[in-house]
C-alpha cells in the first residue's frame, strides 16, 4: 500500500466532497474530512455535510466530532488525523483526504507545534484595537514583535494577525520560531487541488447558499441557539451560522442575510486560493462548467496518478 497520502481540496463549492466520495469507492477505500466545520454535530446544512448515505457506503472520519460550544484547534486536528491514518494503515485500508480547510492541509504535511489555547480576552482586545485605529495599526504591532510573521500576512488578514500576536502574548515566543522548530513537509503527501473559472464558482456558491436555506438552515440555527449550550464563538462564526444569527438578532433582513453569506463565501473562496498557491508541489485540475462528473474524476485520477 503507498505511504502517500492524498489530499484532494478546492474552494468551497468546487464538488470536492462528490468527487472525493467518488475515489474512495475507486480505490475501495475511506475518507478523512479536512473541513473545520464538519467536525460540529448538529451543523449539517450550513456546513453542506456529506450525507448520511454517503457515510454509510464509505466510512468517513473526523465529521461529527465535538458539540457546537466546544472549542478545536488545528493541533488536536492534526493529531486526530496521524490517529486516524495510523489505524487505518494497520488494517491495511486506503484513505483519502478531502476537505477545504488551508490550515488542516498544511499541518497535515508540515505538522505543527502545540500552540497555545485561545485567549479570548486578548483577541476581544485586539478586535477592539482594530475597529478603533485600524488593521493597519494591528499589523504594526506584530511587526515589532513578529517581523518576519508579520512580512507574510496581509493587514487584511486579521483573525491570524490577532493569532500570531496572542501566541506571543500567551508564551513570550515569535510565531514564526515555533513554525521553524516544527519543520517542514513532515508527511509525503500528493495535493490535488480542483479549480473553477470566477463566473463558474460564484454561481455555484450563489445556487449553494439558496439551497442551503431552502432545506432550512435558519431553522438549523434556531434549532442550536435554543440548546441549552447553544454555539460556541468558534462555530458561530462559520459562514452561514453567523449570517443566520444576525438576521436572528434583528440585525438585518433575511434577504441581506442571504447576500452577505453570498459575499462572505465568495471572499472566502479567494482566500483559499491564496492558500492553495502556496503549497508546494500542488497538483492543479482545471475543471470546466460543461464538464461531467465521470469527465472530472477522470482528470482528478490522472492527478494522483503515480502515487499508488
Amino acid at each position: 500500500m503507498s505511504k502517500t497520502t492524498w489530499i484532494l481540496t478546492g474552494t468551497t463549492a468546487s464538488d470536492k466532497t462528490d468527487i472525493g466520495f467518488h475515489i474512495a469507492q475507486e480505490i475501495d477505500g475511506e475518507i478523512i474530512s479536512a473541513d473545520s466545520m464538519l467536525i460540529y454535530r448538529g451543523m449539517d446544512i450550513g456546513t453542506a455535510k456529506p450525507t448520511l448515505e454517503m457515510r454509510k457506503k464509505i466510512p468517513h472520519h473526523l465529521i461529527d466530532i465535538v458539540d457546537p460550544w466546544e472549542s478545536y484547534s488545528v493541533g488536536k486536528y492534526v493529531e486526530d488525523v496521524e490517529n486516524v491514518i495510523g489505524a487505518l494503515r494497520k488494517k491495511m485500508r486506503k484513505c483519502i483526504i478531502v476537505g477545504g480547510t488551508p490550515l488542516y492541509i498544511k499541518g497535515i504535511r508540515d505538522g505543527i507545534f502545540r500552540s497555545p489555547e485561545a485567549d479570548w480576552k486578548i483577541r476581544e482586545e485586539l478586535e477592539r484595537c482594530a475597529n478603533e485605529r485600524g488593521n493597519l495599526y494591528v499589523h504594526g504591532i506584530l511587526e515589532k514583535i513578529d517581523p518576519i510573521t508579520a512580512k507574510k500576512l496581509h493587514p487584511n488578514n486579521l483573525r491570524r494577525i490577532i493569532r500570531a500576536i496572542e501566541v506571543y502574548k500567551r508564551t513570550g515566543k515569535q510565531m514564526s520560531y515555533l513554525q521553524e522548530l516544527s519543520g517542514k513537509e513532515k508527511r509525503n503527501c500528493t495535493i490535488v487541488c480542483i479549480t473553477r473559472e470566477r463566473e463558474d464558482r460564484y454561481r455555484r456558491i450563489h445556487k449553494r447558499v439558496d439551497t442551503m436555506f431552502n432545506k432550512g438552515l435558519v431553522d438549523e440555527v434556531q434549532s442550536l441557539l435554543d440548546s441549552p449550550n447553544g454555539i460556541g464563538r468558534q462555530a458561530g462564526q462559520a459562514l452561514g451560522y453567523r449570517e443566520v444569527i444576525q438576521y436572528l438578532n434583528g440585525e438585518c433582513t433575511l434577504d441581506e442575510a442571504k447576500d452577505l453569506l453570498k459575499l462572505h463565501t465568495r471572499r472566502f473562496s479567494k482566500r483559499q486560493m491564496t492558500w492553495f498557491r502556496s503549497f508546494s508541489n500542488i497538483k492543479w485540475v482545471e475543471v470546466k462548467e460543461e464538464d461531467n462528473q465521470e469527465l472530472i474524476l477522470e482528470k482528478v485520477i490522472l492527478a494522483f496518478q503515480g502515487d499508488t
